[in-house]
C-alpha cells in the first residue's frame, strides 16, 4: 500500500490523534495495525513516545474497556462540571491535602487532563494547579484547604458531589 500521510513526525502525530478520536483503540499494538494500513510503520518505542507526545492517555470507553483518548475528544461539547466529573472518575487514583493544596494522582499521562478540566472549571474556592505526569498540585483559595478540597475531588470521582455543576463556591 503506498503511504498516505508524509513521513514526517508530525504528520505520522497528527494521524495517530485522529485515529484514536475515531474510534476505540485499546492498545498500542491495534494502532500500530491501524497505522500500518495507512502506510505508516512505526516501532512500539517510537509509538510509545508519540502516544505520550500528542497527550494520550487511557480512559474507560462507553463499553467499560479502556482506551486511548486524545484531549480533543475528551473536550468536546462537554460542560465544565459534567467534564471534570467525568475525568475525577476516570483519572483520580488519590487524593491527599495539606495546608492550602490538594495532591491529587492519575495514572502516568493523565495529571495534564484533569488540570486542564480544573483550570477551565469556575470553582472559586480553587486559585489554580500545577500538573506533572501523574499528580497535580490544586492551590486551594483558604489557607486550611487543601485536605476539604482533595475530599471534593473525590467525592466528585464517586458521584457523589452534592454542589452545582457550573459555579462552585
Amino acid at each position: 500500500m503506498s503511504q498516505t500521510v508524509p513521513a514526517t513526525k508530525a504528520a505520522r502525530q497528527a494521524l495517530i490523534a485522529r485515529l484514536i478520536d475515531q474510534g476505540d483503540v485499546t492498545s498500542q499494538g491495534e494502532l500500530a495495525v491501524r497505522l500500518e494500513a495507512e502506510g505508516i510503520s512505526v516501532t512500539q518505542a517510537t509509538l510509545s513516545r508519540d502516544l505520550n507526545e500528542v497527550g494520550a492517555v487511557k480512559v474507560r470507553g462507553a463499553s467499560g474497556q479502556l482506551v486511548y483518548a486524545t484531549q480533543a475528544s475528551l473536550e468536546a461539547t462537554e460542560d465544565t462540571g459534567n467534564r471534570l466529573n467525568r475525568l475525577c472518575a476516570e483519572l483520580l487514583h488519590s487524593a491527599d491535602g495539606s495546608a492550602n493544596i490538594a495532591v491529587l494522582r492519575t495514572p502516568p499521562g493523565g495529571a495534564q487532563f484533569l488540570a486542564s478540566a480544573i483550570d477551565s472549571h469556575d470553582d472559586h474556592s480553587v486559585v489554580g494547579c500545577v500538573a506533572g505526569d501523574d499528580t497535580v498540585f490544586v492551590i486551594s483559595r483558604d489557607a486550611d484547604g487543601g485536605l476539604r478540597l482533595a475530599q471534593k475531588f473525590l467525592e466528585r470521582a464517586a458521584g457523589t458531589y452534592p454542589h452545582g455543576l457550573h459555579h462552585d463556591s
